[in-house]
């Protein structure tokens, strides 16, 4: 650069820019520099007064400064803008490594788990879900299902009495009644699962409630071999494919023959142990082909029609898939409780 106050402008701006620390100080050397009244601006002036051959070497010498200077500035400028960018992050930066506020979430009480898998492997072989009140009529609840008055079999299911004939269902089987007195002698293949009521010794292994899904089916030709195909094929969608099942002979009341369920036990796989009291076995529900006075009472011919039906009580499965040593655990509402059965993605 052949003018030397050029040069002395330049290194000087120069210089200045490069100790600016804040935005201010930038805007300021800008001013200082390229404003209309700094020293550049009136030696732009002068260019008039100068001979033609010089003009055009000046004019060229002035703009270079002029567009080192600006350059400089807009560099500074970034550097200060990036520079208080940095601080401001660091000011404001979250600690990731603290804990956070996780919301809790809840877990669904085994009993509705084991009670849906249920319902759903039922849906799988056609049954169909009914439905009914809780509060029944002594007709529903026991006439009806060949339980008269003063027979033994009240004994253990005299209940929950609102009046003489209303009293809280001890078992789902008014279901079952209520279903065949709307079907007027149709096939029915049905599950009753619901709440029952009765007069029990609250501890570790009974509650005076409890819950039952109860199956019936009624058509032309069913035979117990239906039942025990039925059965076992729930069993082994609910328990495993090894499990089998056996069947005792009992009694109930509405049906003839009546059976006892039994399944392999699952802690030793049939072969005895302390679980099972070494017979290899735990019963789990009972069942039936339906008795003839039932089917006349509700509209069956029992010459043309026959049918089988079972009750499974919902606690005792959960109680048996999740090894549960206590069945008031399902409604003490203990979170400790549910938060074992919480699903896992």
């Amino acid at each position: 650069m052949k003018n030397e106050k050029l040069k002395a402008i330049l290194d000087e701006a120069l210089e200045n820019i490069r100790n600016a620390l804040e935005l201010e100080d930038i805007n300021e050397r800008r001013n200082r520099y390229l404003g209309k009244k700094s020293e550049l601006a009136s030696m732009g002036s002068q260019i008039a007064t100068l001979p033609p051959e010089e003009k055009k070497t000046f004019g060229q010498e002035m703009n270079e400064v002029r567009t080192k200077i600006a350059e400089a500035i807009e560099a500074r400028m970034a550097a200060i803008k990036a520079k208080a960018l940095e601080a401001k992050l660091k000011r404001e930066t979250i600690d990731i490594s603290l804990p956070g506020r996780n919301e809790t979430l809840g877990a669904r009480n085994p009993f509705y788990i084991v009670k849906d898998e249920m319902t759903e492997i039922f849906l799988g072989m056609g049954f169909e879900v009914a439905d009914g009140p809780e509060i029944e009529t002594d007709m529903f609840n026991f006439e009806l299902l060949n339980i008269p008055k003063d027979h033994p079999a009240r004994d253990m299911q005299d209940t929950f009495y609102i009046d003489e004939n209303t009293l809280l269902r001890t078992h789902t089987s008014p279901v079952q009644a209520r279903t065949m007195e709307k079907a007027k002698g149709a096939p029915i293949r049905i599950i009753c699962p619901g709440k029952t009521y009765r007069r029990d010794d609250d501890d570790a292994t009974h509650s005076h409630q409890f819950a039952q899904i109860e199956g019936l089916v009624i058509d032309k030709g069913i035979n117990i071999g239906h039942l025990k195909a039925t059965l076992e094929l729930f069993a082994k969608k609910m328990f495993g494919e090894k499990r089998e099942i056996r069947l005792r002979s009992s009694y109930f009341p509405f049906t003839e023959p009546s059976v006892e369920v039994d399944i392999t036990c699952a802690n030793c796989g049939g072969k005895g142990c302390n679980m099972c009291k070494g017979t290899g076995y735990i019963e789990i529900l009972g069942g039936g082909m339906v008795h003839p006075n039932v089917l006349k009472m509700n509209g069956y011919d029992p010459e043309v029609y026959s049918g089988f039906a079972f009750g499974i009580g919902i606690e005792r499965v959960a109680i048996l898939r999740y090894g549960i040593d206590d069945i008031r655990k399902f409604y003490n509402n203990d979170v400790r409780f549910l938060h074992q059965f919480k699903k896992k993605d």
